[in-house]
């Protein structure tokens, strides 16, 4: 799927979700979302601070 693509999607889905009703509406927007996050890059994996593990460890 090409950008324009995917900002015509969301776009159409956002307009969907003004009348829809509350649940359904925050349903659309999170969808919207979804959509919009493929246009970002994603975060660099060097993000997170060296040596550090993604899990706790144990007390020994």
């Amino acid at each position: 799927m090409d950008d324009d693509f995917i900002r015509g999607r969301a776009q159409d889905i956002r307009e969907l979700a003004a009348k829809a009703d509350p649940f359904t509406q925050k349903r659309l927007l999170d969808l919207a979302d979804t959509y919009e996050r493929r246009l970002r890059p994603a975060p660099h994996a060097t993000a997170r601070p060296a040596g550090r593990h993604s899990q706790p460890q144990m007390k020994r």
